[in-house]
């Protein structure tokens, strides 16, 4: 059996980095804070790339030819029963294995980028030391042994994410938004803690081993007690679905994404769109057996709530003119077609493709998307906005950021042979044999991302060339090669035997292209880039009337149909009015008033007695003799009487 302890140092390096950098960074040369980082996750890098290989190829297999569930390390923390009790460990099988690889391999990408993109910036060492941050929480969010463990870093990521996009600190939309981003997923983890207590009250532990085994409690567990309707792993599940909706913005929670796009463009490609937002979807993966066996209607509400969140950001994101708003609701979009493939998994023999082509778009959109992210981050680079219409005709002034970023265009429109098809021709198929109209609904998200995507490429690479304040120009290499070798990934990732490495029971199966889904999704994504095409290749008036012809829809998709300002009236018109003012005043008048009244009787009593301290004897004894003449009659009284 090979010895997987050395997997420790994949949390270690990214944690004693960002001590260092936190620290000494000031000691060091703005550049070697750089270098430090990247060197250290392009180690950690390497380890994962062992980890998987020997996991995958040298690691021998149960009788039936299953994946085993590997505890690499495990210490234990806190023990609260012999069952109940949470540890701190590396577990190791297919999806933690492909999540090592995809958080590595994406967050020493945006290391590199990051020497070039931020080269100036104040706060440069800060920077990377939060990045080491972030590698660190979301490393050891996807390695946890147990549900509480996830949940600690699950926080932790919520920091890294704070600090991150409130980089620029000084801007007051930045604050803002890392605030935002915050206090949203502060609510939905809210819902996380709950499902956990819920979960480990009824099966009596956290382990996600035992939770999710053959033999899991939580087969057993609250099957008997109900509440208003549903079983108590029902509302578990649905309370930590709660959690992942937040954290991989998924509607009504999902308003904090766009406006994190205020962080720097790498951020918005390590947290945004690789690795932080898919925490969810791994979160409902990782419990995958509870939901299937236990929680079929909680496994509903992630199907329809992915669904429409895909259908829902699809819309928005044809309307916006922000590159980076673009992608982030083509991210949200994307995530939801994660969560739907997820949802339709629960359907008896077909859940081993529903759950693969989850995993399986995972892993081909954080390839795909933070390449947009950092073709974006060369853009804006070149030409100081992020307003598409501010650009054009910069395919001439920029080529290798132009070829990139067709490439991942191609990609995320599902445009064969390129990754992006293959995974989401899985999902489509997974949601045929579910529910045919939600296939469809799925098939029009897949032509309307066609349509944004390419309407963002031509609006950015062709129409008329702008007058810039000064000539474009390439980005530096530390730029352009991380773009070059994303690209180069993700025209080869579709052509992995994904199932033959990660399926819902962990049993490798043979996955095949089906011509009858894929045609259809290949000519629908076709029909979106053609009409792209013939809307923004050339400047026409034909965008502008169709926007005006659908009048207040339109309108309202380009307002993200003012489910901001939603939130905004209900916290301050309902909220803050009918609710915080009378707290508050109860708070100050009744209680700081029965405090202050306690308060000035104790004054005054002390005011009224003080005198008795006079310190003059004759007073003393005055009192003294007045008190047992007293004491005298009244015991007289009570003898007589």
């Amino acid at each position: 059996m090979i010895d997987f302890s050395y997997t420790a140092l994949i949390l270690l390096i990214p944690l004693v980095i960002f001590v260092l950098s936190g620290l000494f960074g000031n000691r060091f040369k703005p550049l070697v804070s750089g270098i430090i980082g990247t060197a250290g996750l392009f180690v950690i890098w390497v380890l994962s790339l062992v980890t998987a290989y020997q996991y995958f190829f040298l690691t021998e297999k149960a009788a039936d030819g299953t994946f085993q569930e590997l505890l690499a390390v495990n210490i234990r923390w806190l023990t609260f029963s012999d069952k109940l009790h949470i540890d701190m460990g590396v577990l190791l099988d297919p999806i933690s294995i492909m999540m090592l690889l995809v958080v590595t391999t994406v967050s020493f990408m945006v290391h590199i980028y990051s020497i070039g993109y931020m080269h100036g910036e104040k706060g440069f060492m800060r920077f990377f030391s939060f990045l080491s941050l972030f590698s660190f929480s979301m490393l050891g969010l996807v390695v946890a042994t147990n549900i509480f463990q996830m949940y600690i870093f699950w926080e932790l990521v919520g920091v890294s994410s704070y600090l991150l996009i409130g980089f620029y600190y000084t801007r007051d939309s930045a604050v803002a938004a890392s605030k935002k981003a915050f206090i949203v997923t502060r609510f939905a983890d809210l819902g996380f803690l709950v499902g956990i207590l819920i979960l480990s009250y009824t099966t009596g532990t956290f382990d996600f081993i035992t939770l999710t085994g053959d033999e899991s409690p939580a087969f057993t567990s609250g099957q008997g007690i109900w509440f208003m309707g549903l079983s108590t792993m029902t509302w578990s599940m649905i309370f930590v679905f709660i959690g992942g909706a937040g954290k991989s913005a998924m509607f009504p929670l999902h308003i904090w994404l766009p406006d994190a796009m205020e962080g720097p463009t790498p951020v918005s490609a390590l947290i945004h769109a690789a690795t932080m937002v898919v925490a969810g979807v791994y979160l409902v993966a990782r419990l995958f057996p509870i939901y299937t066996t236990t929680a079929p209607v909680a496994l509903d509400v992630v199907m329809y709530v992915g669904a429409f969140s895909s259908v829902f950001a699809a819309i928005i994101a044809c309307t916006q003119y922000d590159i980076k708003r673009v992608l982030a609701y083509s991210t949200m979009s994307q995530i939801g077609m994660m969560m739907f493939a997820l949802g339709v998994s629960g359907d008896g023999g077909h859940e081993g493709l529903g759950f693969m082509a989850s995993m399986f778009h995972l892993f081909t959109h954080a390839f795909f998307k933070s390449l947009l992210f950092l073709a974006a981050g060369a853009i804006i680079h070149a030409v100081h906005t992020n307003v598409m219409n501010e650009m054009g005709g910069l395919r001439k002034y920029l080529p290798i950021t132009h070829a990139t970023f067709l490439i991942a265009c191609l990609s995320i429109s599902g445009i064969p042979p390129l990754s992006g098809f293959f995974s989401k021709d899985e999902i489509l198929a997974a949601g045929y044999e579910k529910s045919l109209l939600l296939y469809w609904v799925e098939m029009i998200v897949s032509g309307l991302t066609a349509f944004y995507m390419f309407r963002l490429y031509y609006s950015i690479f062709w129409g008329k060339a702008t007058q810039y304040h000064h000539t474009p120009h390439e980005a530096p290499k530390t730029m352009t090669v991380t773009l070059i070798i994303l690209a180069v990934i993700t025209l080869l990732a579709g052509f992995i035997p994904f199932s033959h490495f990660v399926s819902s029971d962990r049993i490798p199966f043979a996955a095949h292209l089906d011509l009858s889904i894929a045609l259809p999704a290949v000519l629908v994504g076709l029909t979106g880039f053609f009409v792209a095409t013939l809307f923004y290749r050339k400047e026409t008036t034909i965008p502008g009337q169709i926007f005006n012809f659908l009048g207040g829809f339109s309108r309202a998709a380009y307002h993200k149909f003012y489910i901001d300002e939603f939130y905004l009236f209900v916290t301050k018109k309902i909220i803050f009015n009918y609710i915080s003012r009378p707290i508050a005043w109860f708070d100050r008048h009744i209680v700081d008033g029965a405090m202050n009244g306690l308060s000035y009787v104790t004054n005054e009593a002390s005011f009224r007695i003080r005198r008795f301290q006079s310190g003059q004897l004759q007073q003393y004894a005055l009192v003294f003799v007045s008190g047992a003449i007293f004491l005298t009659l009244f015991f007289l009284y009570l003898w007589t009487h």
